[in-house]
């Protein structure tokens, strides 16, 4: 797969919509990328970090752990 992509083929590696990964770029939620003048580029080993983050081994979340962990549930 190579290395440097633009938002169709990085929206299709990471099996979102384009649109959606569009949108997490404007509020700052989604992978790094590089922004030459109007020109998007999403590097592979940025996109496979951001996916690395989100690994879970639940569908419980950190907050929810947290606050049970600390009896304010």
């Amino acid at each position: 797969m190579m290395q440097n992509m633009r938002t169709p083929a990085a929206s299709a590696y990471l099996d979102i919509p384009q649109s959606t990964l569009e949108k997490m770029r404007m509020t700052g939620r989604g992978p790094s990328f590089v922004k030459d003048g109007r020109l998007v580029i999403y590097r592979k080993q940025d996109l496979d970090a951001w996916l690395e983050r989100r690994l879970r081994q639940s569908t419980v979340d950190a907050v929810t752990i947290s606050r049970v962990g600390n009896g304010d549930a």
